[in-house]
């Protein structure tokens, strides 16, 4: 497996039950915790990867977000658990950096997610996400869908997107 979808992987699993472990059961639902259903729903299409990967659910973004050091730092130090466990690579705590989501341009973006060639490719096209792309879904996001796309929740997502064009 190659580190595009091993990284893919751990995001998958940190969208369902690592994350929950990982933040210790917090549920958010945006980033700004706004309660408002219609702002919710902005928020979640606004943090729509360009792979259909929900960002906000991402245990690296939340870390990201959290404004106590104290438990940033112990969000931090639950995502290095995870990438040894999921990836079964060696981090410290220092080396899980910021990031502002997978459309971050210029800012702070997880390093894995940097390397990404779904997100390359939709970005160097000026796209929303993939499922504004006329070869929606080419070989590397059907790979993604096939192999990463645990629940099938990005799948979906970007699926709804493009019935909805």
């Amino acid at each position: 497996m190659n580190g595009e979808c091993s990284r893919r992987c751990f995001l998958m699993r940190g969208t369902g039950v690592a994350a929950g472990l990982l933040l210790g059961g917090v549920v958010l639902t945006s980033c700004n915790n706004q309660s408002r259903k219609g702002a919710d729903e902005k928020m979640a299409s606004e943090m729509t990867a360009y792979c259909g990967l929900n960002c906000v659910k991402c245990p690296m973004y939340l870390a990201t977000r959290e404004k106590n050091p104290k438990k940033q730092r112990r969000e931090r130090e639950q995502i290095v658990i995870a990438i040894k466990k999921y990836l079964g690579e060696e981090k410290r705590v220092e080396d899980i950096t910021d990031c502002d989501g997978c459309k971050a341009q210029g800012g702070r973006l997880y390093s894995g997610c940097q390397k990404c060639q779904i997100r390359k490719c939709a970005s160097e096209k000026g796209l929303e996400n993939c499922a504004y792309c006329s070869e929606y879904p080419c070989e590397k996001l059907s790979k993604f869908f096939n192999t990463e796309d645990i629940d099938g929740e990005a799948q979906k997502r970007l699926d709804a997107i493009k019935a909805g064009l």
